[in-house]
């Protein structure tokens, strides 16, 4: 059995709290980064953007149209003026001007309708951008809400790490200050365990949390101040009190 004395044990119990406080550090880390919160919002962030990709291929493919629609009216404008020149001249055989004439109401009603499927494109692109104007905003509002939410776990975490590096420096130092057999026999229990030590208090171990049977503490009573008594349920490192055996009343 460990021996160490009652004193060097009883300081086991702020090593204890140290490394309690470094297990809670982490898993307070572990929950910020894996907040739930983050990964609704950057769902709903994957989602706007798919909306505004589709947003703005539609006003892109609409705005190509328009411009075909406009070229193609101008092209006819471009003909009709010159025709209308030649007409107004009067310049030209009566069957060359008979011709020109009927060309030039063809060109007027092809102008009509080139007009009429240039303003429906128009109407459909002046949708196609309020519609992307309005994808646009609700994705910077998701995108905002996602930045502040990462600002937000950033600065948590910063904070945990400056108070983990604190008590790391506190736990380091205390822990050069005992004997290196006994340090080394509540770390390994640490490690396997999750706790080193823990006191018993009336009867009952805090490591497992439970009231030690009779025999238990029958074993533990036949055992020296300086002895290192293990927890039967939890396999701590049991710090005796001045009161330790007295079930509580």
């Amino acid at each position: 059995m460990a021996k160490a004395a009652p004193e060097e044990q009883l300081r086991l119990l702020d090593l204890q709290a140290l490394d309690s406080t470094l297990n809670l550090l982490l898993r307070q880390a572990a929950s910020a980064r894996s907040n739930p919160a983050l990964g609704s919002v950057a769902g709903r962030v994957a989602e706007v953007d798919g909306e505004l990709v589709r947003a703005e291929t539609e006003l892109g493919d609409l705005e190509r149209e328009l411009t075909r629609a406009e070229d193609e009216v101008q092209s006819v404008v471009t003909r009709l003026e010159r025709d209308e020149k030649r007409l107004g001249s009067g310049t030209g055989s009566s069957k060359d001007l008979t011709a020109l004439q009927h060309e030039v109401v063809s060109l007027t009603r092809r102008r009509s309708d080139l007009e009429d499927v240039e303003l429906d494109v128009m109407e459909r692109v002046e949708t196609a951008r309020s519609t992307r104007a309005e994808v646009q905003e609700r994705t910077d509002a998701v995108r905002a809400e996602l930045r502040g939410l990462e600002e937000a776990r950033d600065a948590e975490l910063a904070d945990i790490e400056a108070r983990r590096t604190r008590v790391q420096a506190q736990r380091d130092e205390l822990a050069s200050t005992f004997d290196a057999g006994l340090l080394g026999l509540y770390e390994r229990i640490l490690a396997r365990r999750g706790v080193g030590a823990a006191r018993l208090f009336h009867g009952k171990s805090e490591g497992s949390g439970m009231e030690l049977s009779p025999g238990d503490l029958r074993d533990i009573s036949g055992a020296a101040p300086d002895d290192v008594v293990l927890c039967p349920d939890s396999g701590c490192i049991l710090v005796r009190s001045a009161d330790w055996g007295n079930q509580q009343p």
